[in-house]
């Protein structure tokens, strides 16, 4: 189905709703020392939920069952928040603005912004594993793998890494989406799989999926460095220039920003292609998500 027969924005907003009364709910107020408080600093009242709306998307898309997918798309915006209080610290980018307001290092101190951010790794699996025969244990034990593997040495972390160890250096082409398959593309994709392994699905109606959400992972990176250069602090909700500024290989450094324009364009059309040839009948919400990837300004 073509995505503009969808309205989106209320497609949108319906589960951006579900999703923030289960974070307020689920991300506890009461954890020792300011601990809580840090942690939902860190979660709630900002960010685009592109994670978590990935995961619904494909579950509906798949027929998954709600509340494993609730679950899932909540444990993937928590591993993503853990990941930007852990690499907004002095250790790793030093950032002192995020999502509009103080990094949480800046608002709590070094040592709680680290525990946070640990703390918010361990809800995101303990919500997948809610015991009670709330889940069946076979797809909990599937979320728990996609979501491991995405945040682990082979994806978020790795990646991490490899970007610290870039400063300065000039990548090619391969090695640069190399990282960022890794760094951001990973739990991207990942979202999207969490998402399938709600229900029952076809190999190849997996890998159209892994397909589509490789695609726009890259994509959504391409996009955010060409961000970096043409949007300022205040709509981006992050310091904008920071990667210039300390050196790091980009897309528009190794590309030019028109050429970085139009492969990100390629890559949602990689990534639309991938949707059609899944077999699956609805992934309107899907497409119109890949479409916002490539036109969004923050």
């Amino acid at each position: 189905m073509n995505a503009a027969t969808l309205d989106f924005a209320a497609w949108s907003q319906a589960r951006l709703a579900e999703v923030e009364c289960a974070l307020e709910a689920w991300v506890p107020v009461d954890a020792p020392a300011r601990l809580g408080e840090a942690m939902r600093y860190a979660v709630l009242d900002g960010g685009k939920r592109l994670r978590p709306l990935l995961v619904l998307a494909a579950a509906e898309a798949v027929g998954g069952q709600p509340q494993a997918a609730l679950r899932a798309a909540c444990a993937v915006e928590l591993i993503h928040a853990y990941s930007l209080v852990h690499d907004d610290m002095p250790c790793m980018d030093n950032d002192v603005l995020r999502r509009g307001k103080p990094t949480v290092h800046v608002q709590f101190g070094e040592a709680q912004a680290l525990l946070a951010g640990d703390a918010l790794q361990a809800l995101a699996f303990e919500l997948l594993l809610p015991g009670e025969d709330v889940l069946p244990a076979a797809v909990s034990a599937r979320l728990c793998r996609l979501l491991a593997q995405a945040a682990g040495a082979q994806g978020m972390a790795g990646g991490q890494a490899i970007d610290l160890a870039s400063v300065g250096q000039m990548l090619d082409q391969v090695a640069l989406e190399d990282m960022h398959r890794k760094k951001t593309g990973a739990l991207l994709q990942a979202s999207v799989l969490m998402g399938a392994a709600c229900a029952g699905v076809t190999q190849p109606q997996r890998d159209a999926l892994a397909d589509y959400g490789a695609a726009l992972g890259l994509a959504f990176q391409v996009v955010d460095d060409i961000l970096d250069v043409v949007a300022d602090s205040a709509t981006l909700g992050k310091t904008a220039g920071k990667d210039a500024a300390n050196d790091k290989p980009t897309f528009v450094s190794l590309m030019g920003l028109d050429a970085a324009r139009a492969y990100a364009q390629a890559l949602i059309e990689r990534a639309q292609a991938a949707l059609a040839r899944s077999g699956l009948t609805d992934t309107r919400a899907l497409a119109a998500l890949a479409q916002q990837v490539v036109q969004r300004s923050h």
